[in-house]
């Protein structure tokens, strides 16, 4: 298992192997969401929100091209001529299967050769001296890059009609009695990340926020709880919805989660190919902000920020500084989080003790992305790096700030400082939350 510290310490060669690991594994996966379809399948646009699976396949190749191989190796290009097909900016995603994109077979052969030219230059590329390469950064931001397509595949999955293509084990149960919320007093605390070696830009650099006292929901909240909000008529009861929320509930005709429909009393879901009733005791997923913000406001409660999020999962009152993760500075384990894919779903609420936080809070890593009040703004003292293009040119109100990874996130792209960031009308991808709430005078 590697660590942060054993990425900053690693010797040339070690972090070689480490890196090619990595890649390795990060393919094995991609190849994973793309084999368990026929080539109909993967050209084919299964929603406007979403690419082909192929246009993500040969993206994330282009990437690896253009930052790997030109850029850090200096080698000559492999396929100058579809950098403008691959590049995110320049097509909407509702427009991609129009394009002369490549087929599955010559994508599969492009990502390969690009694979094979990689490993060429990682053999001679030294580790130092250029802040790109320093511990390994582009090649740590390409796995990073290719797991968030993967996870984006994986909702491609969810969208797309027909029988099962995916399989996986289900998530370890839960039988503990937990309180329902924990306590995280007033304080400062260090946000943000200045030492980690893989850390994107818009987790830099670290600085110490204070943050009011605080409750926060053990758990996410589970289908049971959200249920109980639709059957209280919480869709329909304008007190509890924003204005911005009101307009896109009428706009979307929201009723209740995607996926989500009535057989008679019960609620069912579509889950991978899979018709089954809503398991009650899961975190609610593929929920919008505005929906997430809601349910908030009628539990008497409101959705935490940023800042709260982050302390509830990193500051450790017992030494005074901020972990990696809520476990500690060691990298997820299946016993701690559920991340990666491992299951296609959510885990019960209050699974994986091993993963609690000092406060007491649980599974603020793994199982569904978690919505925050916060708008996605830089830090005091932000600098993009590589380009604006990853995180900048998306600060604003326009997005709202997610956290804490879901059971589709690989580990190398989710950390207590990972910042995931999407329009408050998203619903496709596998996010949820968890409420907060401001504590009354005499429980100060």
């Amino acid at each position: 298992m590697w660590t942060v510290k054993d990425v900053q310490e690693l010797g040339t060669e070690e972090l070689r192997e480490h890196v090619a690991a990595e890649l390795a594994r990060t393919r094995q996966r991609s190849a994973q969401l793309t084999d368990a379809v026929d080539d109909e399948e993967l050209v084919k646009q299964h929603s406007p929100l979403m690419s082909p699976l192929v246009w993500d396949l040969a993206h994330v190749g282009s990437q690896e091209e253009l930052w790997l191989v030109r850029d850090v190796g200096g080698r000559e290009a492999v396929r100058p001529d579809i950098d403008d097909l691959y590049d995110a900016f320049q097509h909407r995603r509702s427009d991609r299967p129009e394009l002369p994109l490549l087929g599955p077979r010559e994508a599969r052969d492009y990502i390969a050769t690009v694979r094979d030219k990689v490993f060429d230059l990682l053999d001679e590329t030294p580790m130092e001296g250029r802040r790109l390469v320093e511990r390994a950064f582009a090649f740590g931001m390409i796995v990073q890059h290719e797991q968030q397509h993967d996870e984006t595949m994986l909702a491609t999955h969810q969208l797309r009609d027909g029988p099962p293509a995916l399989t996986a084990e289900p998530p370890p149960r839960s039988s503990d009695a937990l309180p329902a919320e924990v306590f995280v007093p007033a304080g400062a605390f260090t946000m943000g990340t200045s030492t980690e070696a893989w850390a994107l830009d818009n987790e830099r650099p670290a600085h110490e926020v204070h943050v009011d006292a605080f409750h926060l929901d053990t758990t996410p909240v589970t289908n049971a709880e959200f249920a109980r909000f639709i059957e209280a008529g919480g869709y329909r009861d304008p007190r509890w919805w924003s204005e911005a929320g009101q307009r896109y509930r009428h706009k979307a005709s929201l009723e209740a989660p995607r996926f989500w429909f009535r057989d008679g009393q019960r609620w069912m879901r579509r889950r991978f190919g899979h018709v089954e009733e809503v398991p009650g005791d899961e975190p609610v997923v593929h929920v919008s902000f505005y929906e997430a913000e809601a349910y908030a406001a009628w539990a008497g409660k409101r959705l935490p920020t940023e800042s709260e999020w982050e302390k509830a999962a990193r500051f450790d009152p017992g030494t005074g500084r901020s972990r990696r993760y809520p476990w500690g500075d060691e990298d997820p384990t299946p016993e701690q989080a559920n991340l990666g894919q491992r299951h296609l779903q959510p885990a019960p609420a209050g699974a994986y003790p091993l993963g609690e936080a000092p406060c007491g809070a649980r599974q603020l890593i793994g199982d569904v992305w978690e919505w925050t009040s916060s708008d996605f703004l830089p830090y005091p003292g932000f600098a993009a790096f590589p380009y604006r293009e990853y995180s900048e040119v998306f600060f604003g109100t326009d997005h709202k700030v997610l956290r804490g990874g879901s059971f589709g996130t690989d580990r190398s792209a989710c950390r207590g400082t990972f910042r995931n960031w999407d329009y408050p009308i998203r619903r496709q991808i596998f996010a949820g939350f968890r409420c907060a709430r401001t504590p009354s005078p005499d429980e100060r």
